[in-house]
């Protein structure tokens, strides 16, 4: 399938003070997108209006959280909670195909999704299961748009890292949790006070 022109230079204009992208790794970004819109008319995958403020909302923002993850070594494992549409975990997995990315979203129909919308992405697996059930071990655990008061209990189950995308109030309701050792948070560059936090188990 062919990238469109639109989509391929907004992506690298907007991105591309941070890291490039090859051709392929934007063609297969753009597969999903455009699996995204046309199932998204089904179901409620999004509900951000198709064109600019999704690139920019959903792939800008995933690719900004995966490339500042401060991940240890090439063969990193990644779960991410509560998927839905696959942000940030798709993004992450077309950046570093050496890491291994599941995807968890408990909805059987978005599962379904996810994987019609991964075959072509040999790095990730997808599970169709409560966060709260599960029993995976990971690297790292990574959400948005999940209450990250839900989250952090399940890290020292899941793995000895976490990363969020979240505002600025969830961060501070959580920020003094003495499981977590925060650093520093890294602003989202497109507005709307959001914030990339990571944290190691203590």
């Amino acid at each position: 399938m062919p990238t469109p022109d639109w989509f391929s230079e907004l992506l690298s204009s907007e991105i591309g003070r941070w890291l490039r992208l090859s051709a392929a790794q934007i063609g297969q970004l753009y597969q999903h997108y455009h699996l995204l819109v046309r199932w998204n008319q089904r179901m409620n995958l999004t509900t951000i209006k198709p064109g600019r403020e999704t690139v920019i909302r959903h792939y800008c923002e995933s690719l900004f959280f995966a490339f500042h993850l401060p991940a240890d070594g090439e063969r990193t494992s990644i779960l991410d909670l509560g998927s839905g549409a696959g942000f940030p975990g798709i993004p992450a997995a077309v950046l570093m195909p050496e890491w291994s990315v599941t995807l968890v979203e408990s909805s059987q129909r978005k599962a379904v999704f996810l994987r019609e919308s991964t075959r072509h992405l040999q790095n990730i697996s997808v599970l169709a299961e409560r966060m709260e059930n599960l029993r995976n071990q990971s690297d790292w655990v990574v959400a948005r748009a999940v209450d990250p008061k839900e989250i952090v209990p399940l890290v020292p189950r899941l793995g000895s890292n976490i990363a969020l995308m979240l505002g600025e109030d969830d961060f501070s309701m959580i920020r003094r949790d003495s499981r977590i050792a925060w650093i520093e948070p890294v602003r989202l560059p497109w507005g709307d006070r959001r914030l990339c936090v990571y944290g190691k188990l203590t």
